[in-house]
């Protein structure tokens, strides 16, 4: 698809194995359509969902367990002090980055259930091995071959689900998958609770040893079921009927023109597809500012340990702020899908990111605080679960286009949190100040980004109106008759 509907591009093409089965749905009435879409929908999200969520439950629990094990002994018992924290935060994306447009492009090409399954099984044996580190160096290196074999799941997964939904449905699946991470900070929490005060030192055995051993184990144990119950693509799924997988595949023609085909351009030509569009871009940017505005997951134990509490007690109290913002995200993104809009969700949701800053770092009355600490997520993860839903959407078909576009904003995006794990400096508590004050100013930027490439999208939405008006020929128009992209 072309970032500008008067430029010239490749000549779009409709795959669909019978093109006679494709005119007869087309002509089906709308009571058909919806008893058939729900229907498919009902084995769809009972097949894919569930799985996909307690996938990335278990990935963000072993990417961020390093934040409960550290009102653990962890520190101490390795030697750590100063930025050794930080480091050890930053330094899973790195490996993150290196192998994240790599594995989705790979993905195209080899069974997702596959290729997702035997990385979540890695990615557990090397989370449970941080237990084993005895000094800060073996842990900086445990977490950078996590972080390498942890990559290739979430742009993947988002790409199996965009190969299922139509635009307007991925949205709120989307916000049901990244749900994953908000119970895994509330669960963590509660796992990290439990096992600090009732197995340290059990065998001789630290607590934050324990905590990476028993999360570690779960999710190889958990990554043996996946390539035997995760879907792939709708053309070769066992438990459709014939006529089920035709018409899913129909309403991929039908939502953006085209289906999925992983055979349909080359990765060079993908990556040809992707970095032409200018819009790439603007994702690019907007993903990276939203990932950045998001730091303070990592690190929130101990901001909420400004409260004074006890470490157990600050763990059990990070739980509920996850849960409200679990429920939260859920109504955001029903409503995004059903109004076909994005910007306009992402600006309001950021601010009241911006205004949780803003009470964090302004005032020491606890209530205000825990107020505050409510609304940062709230805000700032919800509003991110609607931008990678946006990325998909707008760079709909062909297949490898969608992946490398989904790929490469997650990549760039992630390398915020390299850097990002910086604005927290232990030393800058109880206020946090510095890191509050500038992830205050980076959501205002997620927010403005929104709005400017809603300014885009409908420009490009009245060029396609218009020639729409001046073209009668079907193969001379840059996209589908009536494709609009989503605002």
């Amino acid at each position: 698809m072309a970032s500008d509907p008067d430029a010239d591009v490749l000549p779009q093409k409709v795959h669909f194995e019978h093109d006679e089965l494709y005119q007869a749905y087309a002509a089906k009435g709308d009571e058909w359509h919806r008893q058939m879409t729900r229907r498919l929908m009902r084995k769809v999200d009972l097949h894919l969902l569930p799985l996909l969520v307690l996938m990335y439950l278990l990935n963000f629990l072993d990417r961020n367990n390093l934040s409960q094990a550290r009102l653990g002994t962890l520190e101490e018992d390795l030697g750590m002090a100063g930025t050794d924290f930080n480091l050890a935060t930053s330094i899973l994306f790195v490996g993150y980055l290196l192998m994240q447009l790599p594995s989705n492009l790979i993905l195209t090409r080899v069974r997702p259930s596959l290729f997702l399954g035997v990385a979540m099984g890695i990615w557990g044996v090397i989370s449970a091995c941080q237990a084993a580190a005895q000094s800060f160096s073996g842990l900086v290196a445990a977490r950078f071959f996590l972080g390498f074999v942890e990559a290739p799941f979430f742009p993947g997964a988002v790409m199996l689900m965009s190969s299922w939904y139509t635009r307007q449905e991925l949205s709120y699946r989307i916000a049901w998958f990244y749900a994953g991470s908000s119970l895994a900070n509330a669960f963590g929490g509660l796992i990290g609770a439990g096992v600090l005060a009732n197995l340290h030192m059990s065998h001789g055995i630290s607590g934050w040893r324990w905590l990476f051993i028993i999360e570690g184990v779960i999710t190889v144990a958990i990554s043996m079921l996946v390539p035997l119950l995760l879907p792939n693509y709708p053309a070769t799924t066992s438990w459709l009927e014939d006529d089920e997988k035709a018409y899913a595949q129909w309403r991929l023609i039908n939502d953006a023109g085209e289906a999925d085909d992983s055979s349909a351009a080359s990765i060079k030509e993908a990556l040809y597809l992707v970095f032409t569009d200018k819009r790439i871009y603007l994702f690019i940017l907007l993903q990276h500012m939203s990932l950045l505005s998001q730091t303070f997951q990592y690190f929130f134990p101990s901001i909420v340990s400004t409260l004074e509490y006890s470490n157990i007690e600050t763990l059990l109290i990070t739980a509920p702020v996850w849960i409200a913002t679990f429920l939260v995200s859920l109504v955001v993104t029903w409503t995004s899908g059903k109004t076909n809009d994005r910007s306009i969700h992402i600006i309001c949701l950021m601010s009241v990111s911006v205004v949780g800053c803003i009470i964090c770092t302004a005032s020491t009355n606890i209530g205000a605080r825990f107020l505050g600490m409510f609304m940062m997520p709230m805000g700032a993860v919800s509003a991110y679960q609607i931008i990678i839903a946006w990325v998909a959407n707008s760079f709909p078909r062909p297949l490898v286009k969608r992946s490398a576009a989904i790929a490469t904003a997650n990549m760039i995006g992630n390398t915020a949190s390299i850097y990002g794990s910086y604005m927290w400096p232990s030393s800058s508590g109880p206020r946090y100040v510095p890191g509050g004050s500038a992830t205050a100013a980076v959501a205002l930027l997620v927010a403005a980004m929104a709005y400017v490439i809603r300014v885009v999208h409908v420009r490009m939405n009245r060029g396609l109106q218009e020639k729409e008006n001046t073209v009668e020929r079907e193969e001379e128009l840059d996209a589908p008759r009536g494709f609009r992209y989503i605002l």
